[in-house]
């Protein structure tokens, strides 16, 4: 609970914001923060950078709020403070109310996802924080952005990516649907999420049987699993194949699986690199040359920031024949 000199000095500055008066609340809001933050009250500073950001958010003053932002999430590192639903939605609010064009929103997610990744119990960030960043830019059509967050969300989020990449290979001509999916599919059995790099490609041909009624498809039992296989669309057969081989078989398996469809797999060389590190993790062929799986993703996802990502194909090209 604050206490009456918190309050105080909270309301002083909300009435100069009020007023009009948006550089010296946001000149002060930082001044009175660092006082707590320099006698250890880290409870007060975040309870008047939360306040401060809020309103100067409300005012439209977009870079004042997200400075503060910042500056919070600042204190949050300094307090050494764990990701609780508390300490995470205080910055869900102050996200969801930054506009999508103001500059600092997306250092303030990047800052957020780094405070959970120091001091929450997953190296790669909150999943929860994640998949509310992953979902916020896919409403904004924000592919390449919503699906480094959605990779690392919650089991929820492969929905949400499968869907979005279907949305996006609508835009498309038909035989490209696997460049598409493999986003997810790769994304998820490079982070060892082998369950929603199946769950991602369960939804997007579901939905891609569902909207295409005059799609071939024969059905293929077998003693561990049964298989959709889309005579026109061999690489789709391919990741569908590769996700159940990493649950059921071994090297040969692998390699078998990589020689069968080499005719269309050269043709996507941008796979190549993913593939190599699936057989590493997966099926324990150690890979030739180093390689940086942060990188290899990065190339994977493309160029992030893009004003219109779902105007944009995947960087994969190449023809598919029948198989």
């Amino acid at each position: 609970m604050a206490s009456q000199n918190v309050e105080k000095t909270r309301l002083r500055l909300q009435r100069r914001i009020e007023e009009g008066q948006y550089y010296e609340a946001h000149q002060q809001l930082r001044v009175v923060s660092q006082r707590y933050l320099k006698v250890g009250n880290y409870d007060a500073a975040i309870e008047i950078l939360t306040a401060g950001a809020q309103s100067l958010l409300k005012a439209d003053q977009g870079g004042s709020g997200g400075d503060l932002c910042l500056v919070l999430v600042e204190v949050y590192k300094t307090a050494k403070l764990a990701p609780d639903s508390a300490s995470k939605s205080r910055l869900v609010e102050l996200i969801t109310m930054m506009p999508a064009e103001e500059p600092s929103r997306k250092r303030f997610i990047n800052e957020t996802i780094a405070w959970t990744s120091k001091f929450g119990e997953f190296p790669a960030g909150d999943p929860e924080l994640h998949h509310f960043i992953g979902n916020l830019y896919a409403n904004e059509d924000e592919v390449y952005e919503a699906e480094k967050h959605l990779i690392l969300g919650t089991r929820e989020s492969a929905e949400v990516l499968a869907r979005l990449l279907y949305e996006w290979y609508k835009q498309d001509e038909a035989h490209t649907a696997p460049t598409y999916i493999a986003r997810a599919v790769f994304g998820y059995l490079l982070v060892g999420n082998l369950r929603e790099a199946c769950r991602s490609l369960e939804v997007f041909v579901g939905q891609l049987m569902q909207e295409n009624s005059t799609l071939v498809i024969q059905e293929v039992q077998s003693a561990s699993a049964d298989i959709r296989i889309f005579p026109s669309l061999p690489l789709l057969n391919f990741l569908s194949l590769l996700t159940l081989a990493t649950q059921t078989g071994g090297a040969e398996v692998f390699r078998n699986l990589k020689s069968h469809y080499a005719s269309q797999l050269k043709d996507i060389q941008d796979w190549d690199d993913a593939i190599e590190h699936i057989g590493e993790m997966y099926f324990g062929i150690q890979i030739r040359r180093p390689t940086n799986i942060l990188d290899m993703m990065g190339s994977m996802f493309g160029a992030g920031g893009a004003p219109d990502a779902r105007s944009q194909a995947p960087q994969i090209t190449g023809s598919f024949d029948l198989d």
